[in-house]
């Protein structure tokens, strides 16, 4: 059973973080072998996955977060 490009696209993004499962990613594999379209997607993904983890790009703390909504909220 072929899987829409749209379900595609999210198990291509839950497979670059190593959360699909084993039947998703063969679902993922099928419908990448048939949609050349979908395949691209998955490539650049794959790229654009690889280049923010050499970047060692770093995230905020919740604690950060919190602190940064608070201060926006003191300035409305």
């Amino acid at each position: 059973m072929m899987i829409s490009c749209e379900k595609a696209a999210k198990i291509c993004d839950k497979a670059q973080y190593k959360e699909a499962s084993l039947g998703e990613r063969i679902k993922l594999k099928f419908h990448l072998f048939i949609c050349k379209t979908c395949a691209k997607h998955s490539k650049d993904n794959t790229k654009l996955t690889s280049l923010c983890n050499q970047a060692r790009l770093a995230v905020l703390s919740d604690e950060e977060k919190k602190k940064m909504k608070e201060t926006f909220n003191k300035v409305k």
